[in-house]
C-alpha cells in the first residue's frame, strides 16, 4: 500500500505541475514587468519541457533504475521548484520552469510502471484506480490553490506550496520502494531520435502558440518551423523504423490493444484540461465572475472526478472495459453538447453541470484506458510502454488547448469584422437607432460587438470539443476484449 501512496504522491508532482502556476500569470506578468507576448513563454516552454522530457523515462529507468531515478527527479524538481518560487526575473523564471519540467515529467511513467509491476491481476484495477487519482484530480484542484494563495500571499507561493509535497515523496521513496536488482546498464540513449522528436515537437508547439500572432505563412518564423517540423519529423520516423534500439520502438503498435490505447488515451488528453482552461477563461473575459465562483465551479469538476475514482476502485474489475471506455466517452460528448449552447447569459449552475459531467467522464476512463493499454503488453517493456501513454496523453493536451486558443483568436477576429460592419454611422436607419437621446456611443456598441464574436469564439471551442469526443468510439469498438496472454504480446 505504501508503495501505491508513494507513486502517487510522485505522480500529484507532475499533474500539480502542469497548472497550478497559470493562475498566477497575470500576477508574475505584473511583478517582472513581462508583456503578454513574454509572459506566454512560462506557459509554452512548460509544455514544451514536458513534452520533449517524458520520452526520456525508458532510457533514464534503465540506465540508473527507477527508485534512483524517482529520487533524483524529485529533488530535482524541489530545488527548481524553489528557485521558481526565488525569480526576479522572466528569464529566471522561464529556465526554472524548464527544469522543473525537466526533472519531473519522466517520473509519472517511471511510477506507473512501477504500479503496473507490483499490482496483477485483480488488483490491479483497484490499484490503478488510486494511482490515477494522482493524475486526475491534481490538475483540477491546483488552480483553486493557486489562485487562492496567489490572491492571499504572493505568486510566489503558488511554488513554494510544492516543496513541503515534493520532501514527503523523497521520504516515501526512501522507505517504501526497493532497490532495482543488479542488471546490465548498457542500454544507450538513441540521440538522432531524442534529438529530432524534441525539435519536431518544439516547433509544432510553437508554430500553434504563436502562429496567430505571427500572421501564420507570412512569418518567416513560422515558415522556418514549418520546415523543421518536416525535416526532423521525417528523419524520427524513418529512424524508429530502422534503429534497432529506437527512442519509440514503433513496432509495438503491433499490438492491437496497445495501439488502440494510446490512441484513445491521445484523445482523451486533448479533452481533459480544455474545459479547465477555456470555461474559466470565458468566464473572466466575457462575465467577469469573481475568482472564488470561477474555483468553486473547479472543485465541482473535482468533487464529480473523486466520485467516479471511487466507484471504479471497487467496481472496475467486474465491468467490461469497453463499457466503461464508451460511457466515460459517452459524457464527454453530452457535456460537449451542453457547453455548445453556452452564451454570455448561461447561468452558473448550467456550466457547473456541464462541468460535473466531464469530471465524471474523466474518472470513469482513467482505469479502463491503463487495463487496455497494458493488457498484453511485456511487462518488461513497461516503462517504455508507460512513457509512450503519458507522452501521448501529454502532446495531446498541450496541442488542443492550442488549438482551441487559435479557434477562440481567429473566430473572434472574423466575427467582429462581420459584426462590426452594422455599426457604421452613416447609414441613416442605425445612426437614428444608436445615438437617439445619446443612449448608446458607437464605442459602447464596439464592444459589445467585440464581446459577442468573443462569445462565438467560445461556442466553436466548445463544439470542437465535442468533434472531437466522437474519435473515440470506432477506435473502441476495435479493441480485443478479453486480451490474450502477455506471452503472445509484442
Amino acid at each position: 500500500m505504501w508503495i501505491l501512496i508513494t507513486c502517487t504522491l510522485v505522480t500529484t508532482l507532475y499533474g500539480t505541475n502542469l497548472t497550478i502556476a497559470n493562475v498566477s500569470l497575470p500576477q508574475i506578468q505584473g511583478a517582472l514587468s513581462a508583456s503578454p507576448d513574454q509572459i506566454s513563454w512560462v506557459v509554452t516552454s512548460n509544455l514544451i519541457a514536458t513534452a520533449v522530457t517524458i520520452p526520456l523515462a525508458g532510457w533514464i529507468a534503465n540506465k540508473f533504475g527507477r527508485r534512483r531515478s524517482m529520487i533524483w527527479g524529485v529533488m530535482g524538481f524541489g530545488v527548481a521548484t524553489l528557485m521558481c518560487g526565488l525569480s526576479s526575473s522572466l528569464a529566471e523564471l522561464i529556465l526554472w520552469r524548464v527544469l522543473q519540467s525537466a526533472f519531473c515529467s519522466p517520473l509519472m511513467a517511471i511510477a506507473q510502471s512501477v504500479v503496473i509491476d507490483e499490482f496483477t491481476g485483480d488488483r490491479r484495477s483497484k490499484a490503478t484506480s488510486i494511482y490515477m487519482m494522482g493524475v486526475g484530480i491534481p490538475p483540477t484542484i491546483a488552480p483553486i490553490i493557486g489562485g487562492y494563495v496567489c490572491e492571499e500571499l504572493s505568486w510566489s507561493w503558488v511554488f513554494f506550496i510544492l516543496v513541503p509535497v515534493a520532501f514527503l515523496a523523497i521520504i516515501g521513496l526512501l522507505k517504501s520502494i526497493k532497490p532495482d536488482p543488479p542488471r546490465p546498464r548498457t542500454i544507450k540513449l538513441d540521440w538522432i531520435g531524442f534529438i529530432s522528436l524534441a525539435i519536431t515537437i518544439a516547433c509544432i508547439q510553437l508554430v500553434l502558440d504563436r502562429g496567430e500572432r505571427e500572421e501564420w505563412l507570412s512569418s518567416g518564423e513560422i515558415l522556418l518551423e514549418c520546415f523543421l517540423i518536416i525535416i526532423f519529423g521525417w528523419i524520427f520516423f524513418f529512424h524508429s523504423l530502422t534503429s534497432k534500439r529506437p527512442l519509440f520502438d514503433l513496432r509495438l503498435f503491433l499490438n492491437r490493444n496497445f495501439a488502440l490505447g494510446i490512441i484513445i488515451h491521445c484523445i482523451f488528453g486533448m479533452l481533459f484540461v480544455t474545459p479547465l482552461v477555456v470555461i474559466p477563461s470565458m468566464l473572466q473575459q466575457l462575465g467577469d465572475v469573481p475568482d472564488v465562483t470561477v474555483g468553486v465551479l473547479m472543485a465541482l469538476r473535482f468533487v464529480a472526478t473523486a466520485v467516479a475514482m471511487l466507484i471504479m476502485v471497487f467496481f472496475a474489475s467486474q465491468w467490461n472495459p469497453r463499457a466503461l471506455l464508451l460511457l466515460g466517452f459517452g459524457l464527454h460528448t453530452y457535456a460537449g453538447i451542453l457547453m455548445s449552447t453556452f452564451d454570455m447569459n448561461t447561468s452558473i449552475f448550467d456550466m457547473a453541470w456541464a462541468l460535473s459531467i466531464t469530471g465524471l467522464g474523466v474518472g470513469f476512463l482513467w482505469v479502463p484506458m491503463t487495463i487496455v493499454t497494458f493488457s498484453n503488453l511485456d511487462s518488461k517493456r513497461s516503462v517504455e510502454g508507460a512513457m509512450m501513454w503519458n507522452f501521448m496523453r501529454s502532446i495531446g493536451s498541450s496541442f488542443h488547448i492550442s488549438l482551441s486558443f487559435i479557434v477562440i483568436f481567429h473566430t473572434q477576429k472574423i466575427n467582429y469584422a462581420d459584426l462590426v460592419e452594422w455599426i457604421n454611422p452613416y447609414i441613416n436607419h442605425l445612426k437614428s437607432n444608436f445615438l437617439a437621446n445619446d443612449q448608446i456611443s458607437f464605442i459602447s456598441a464596439a464592444e459589445e460587438i467585440s464581446r459577442q464574436a468573443t462569445n462565438i469564439g467560445y461556442i466553436n471551442v466548445f463544439n470542437f470539443f465535442l468533434w472531437t469526443s466522437l474519435l473515440a468510439y470506432p477506435l473502441i469498438m476495435l479493441i480485443s476484449w478479453p486480451p490474450k496472454s502477455v506471452g503472445n504480446a509484442s
